[in-house]
């Protein structure tokens, strides 16, 4: 780490199909490190890559990780973040999309798959993702070393210039804004709540 890298980890987190490789793209592209392992590569639902660091999963056990991290960006889905140990400091990226579209996103994905969930009932599931938020927003309140920022996913599809700009405000970190919002793709923006079938 240099002498003017960030003091903090920077955490990109939120639920799964929020657009949080997305961001792990924008902030590589800004010029910011991330740490990322090819262990899950890119397929149909994310065409330009999971950007998932395989040990994160293991956080509760080992946490070794972590201080490799500082510095750098790495993505944390949002029911691991109380695992990260305190004595470092972290600032959130969370990414924030309509809940319906969330959920068709993953069923759609599941169905591909074949995996379990795909026919899931959509409600349940969306009230599900509402209480786990809600829960993880009151936890982040109370924790003195994370502080945390909300992009919304539709915001950063519709004007990525400026969502760029927030995220380097909120960093403090000189990112190329430029670059960032340059791989932003919306024609990856394919479950629309507008758009329902």
């Amino acid at each position: 780490m240099t002498d003017d890298s960030p003091r903090f980890v920077t955490v990109v987190s939120g639920l799964p199909r929020s657009g949080t490789s997305m961001m792990m793209q924008m902030l590589s592209a800004g010029g910011l490190a991330v740490l990322a392992d090819q262990i899950r590569e890119a397929d149909s639902d994310n065409v330009k890559g999971y950007f998932e660091l395989e040990p994160v999963k293991a956080t509760k056990r080992d946490a070794s990780w972590v201080e490799g991290a500082v510095g750098k960006a790495v993505k944390v889905v949002y029911l691991l973040l109380s695992d990260l140990p305190v004595k470092f400091e972290y600032r959130v990226l969370f990414l924030r999309r309509d809940l319906q579209e969330v959920v068709r996103s993953q069923q759609k994905m599941l169905l591909r798959r074949g995996e379990a969930g795909a026919g899931g009932e959509s409600g349940q599931m969306v009230a599900m993702f509402q209480r786990q938020i809600e829960k993880t927003e009151q936890w982040l309140d109370r924790q003195a070393n994370f502080q945390s920022l909300d992009v919304m996913y539709g915001n950063v599809i519709e004007d990525p210039q400026a969502e760029a700009q927030r995220v380097s405000d909120f960093l403090q970190i000189p990112l190329d804004t430029t670059a960032m919002a340059a791989v932003v793709d919306p024609l990856l923006y394919r479950q629309r709540t507008d758009a329902a079938s």
